[in-house]
């Protein structure tokens, strides 16, 4: 990485998530400009109303990166809740002529992809919650464990999934000028449909399936950066 342009990387977190939850990728790219953002009801931002609205959520974030930009070139990464965020904000900064270099989503397979579950999460009791919780991964169990940090972290992941599953293929039509490159985990679910990602570009597309469930990005920390690094510097030369 020392040898390539310097460029902003703005992270969009996971539902449940927030601005430390790539701590894990940071150390592994110490010559970027490393920018993680986090939705209002966590981190550094708990004093704030939790978001369940995913329009709302896309300004937030449209906002945050707008007010963070210097004029270096920048990407967005987001991973499950943040990749789906992500296209809207992406497309949202190309209307304002501030467009990224480069998409990169992980964790998801993209707009209009069903899930086999028949349920909503942020409407299951609270012991299926757990369960599902654990299935996915991701959340110390700890915290699933302990009745204390469980009844603080739910409302948040929660208010994230209903974000979501509320209006969940508004994005259907959605189509940006920006490259993506798409990234999922060998034990995810759909991960065989992740090229439906190049629907919803107008140019270059990628791809890659890395081992691991829907938390991949966790065992994979180098490869990540490597791979971010090398999808910049072929985007600066496309």
């Amino acid at each position: 990485m020392n040898n390539q342009t310097k460029y902003q990387l703005f992270l969009l977190h996971f539902a449940g998530g927030n601005r430390y939850s790539f701590e894990f990728l940071k150390k592994e790219m110490p010559n970027v400009d490393f920018i993680p953002l986090e939705l209002p009801g966590r981190g550094k931002r708990h004093r704030e109303a939790l978001i369940k609205n995913k329009s709302e959520a896309i300004d937030d974030y449209y906002n945050q990166i707008k007010a963070l930009r210097n004029g270096e070139p920048y990407i967005i990464y987001g991973h499950s809740m943040g990749a789906i965020l992500g296209l809207s904000v992406a497309a949202k900064l190309e209307t304002a002529e501030d467009a990224p270099e480069l998409l990169i989503v992980s964790g998801n397979a993209g707009p209009g992809i069903k899930s086999t579950k028949d349920f909503l999460y942020h409407e299951l009791n609270d012991a299926r919650f757990k369960e599902e919780l654990l299935e996915l991964g991701g959340i110390p169990t700890e915290v699933i464990e302990n009745e204390e940090l469980f009844n603080y972290f739910s409302p948040i992941i929660r208010a994230d999934f209903e974000c979501l599953e509320k209006d969940p293929f508004s994005e259907e039509h959605q189509k940006v000028k920006t490259a993506i490159c798409a990234l999922m985990g060998t034990n995810e679910e759909n991960f065989d449909q992740i090229e439906n990602w190049n629907k919803y570009t107008h140019t270059r597309f990628t791809h890659q399936i890395l081992t691991g469930n829907h938390f991949f990005i966790h065992n994979n920390a180098a490869e990540l950066a490597n791979i971010f690094a090398n999808e910049f510097k072929k985007q600066l030369t496309y």
